[in-house]
């Protein structure tokens, strides 16, 4: 038994526009399926089967606040010229810088239309082969911890773990990274960017989610009501989804 992160979940009170935006971003197509929902997808890519991360945007009713979200998206880039076109391009679709306390670095953070971080990274050889998104970063007080037990929820492979940071992958070495970054401070508001999670073919939503609670999630009542997948948290209070299958 185990699952497969399908896709990093954004909140925005315009999933159309935010949509957008991102589907400009990554390069990838945009699908808006009605109800507030806009799905951005590479080429072929399966929800059911997946090997990497698609990106769905939701509407919700509440603007997001001045806190710092605590998971966010890293792009890759293969040059300094790369990098900077990349960033002008961004901009000229909407991104603003924002400083998270950053300092001086060699990547670029900036924020979405709607206020969401993430950084366009200098290149790195690492990176090369993930597509446009290079890794999801999850700030976190303890990343063995937060090892122990994503390691045990997904059947991505765990690559490095260090008091500094965990980095796990896909089994199959292809898509973004997954990485916990050992950050000063700690959650006060739910975030606005999460991942949504898939049961691998032949599983059972319900039985994930039993064993997921074992391993130390937590259920959550975000007021999502009646619908079809789980809201639950980490030990560290990260939110997730466990989708169903049908």
């Amino acid at each position: 038994m185990t699952l497969r992160p399908v896709q990093v979940n954004i909140k925005a009170l315009d999933d159309a526009a935010v949509g957008r935006f991102w589907g400009e971003a990554l390069g990838w197509g945009v699908s808006r399926s009605g109800g507030g929902a806009t799905a951005v997808l590479p080429a072929g890519f399966d929800w059911l089967d997946p090997v990497t991360v698609c990106v769905d945007v939701i509407a919700v009713p509440e603007p997001g606040t001045t806190a710092k979200n605590r998971v966010h998206l890293d792009l890759a880039t293969t040059s300094a010229a790369h990098q900077a076109e990349l960033v002008a391009r961004l901009r000229s679709l909407g991104a603003t810088p924002a400083r998270v306390g950053q300092g001086t670095v060699p990547w670029t953070v900036l924020a979405d239309p709607e206020g969401n971080e993430f950084c366009v990274l200098e290149p790195r050889e690492r990176y090369r082969d993930t597509g446009p998104i290079a890794r999801v970063v999850v700030d976190c007080a303890d990343p063995r911890a937060m090892a122990r037990f994503w390691d045990r929820a997904m059947d991505w492979t765990l690559h490095e773990v260090t008091d500094a940071h965990a980095v796990l992958r896909s089994a199959k070495g292809v898509g973004p990274y997954l990485e916990f970054l050992r950050t000063p401070g700690v959650k006060t508001v739910p975030d606005r960017v999460h991942l949504d999670l898939v049961p691998c073919p032949g599983d059972d939503q319900e039985a994930e989610v039993t064993r997921l609670r074992a391993l130390g999630a937590t259920d959550l009542d975000v007021g999502q009501g009646d619908v079809p997948w789980k809201c639950m948290a980490d030990p560290e209070g990260h939110e997730f989804c466990v989708l169903a299958r049908s």
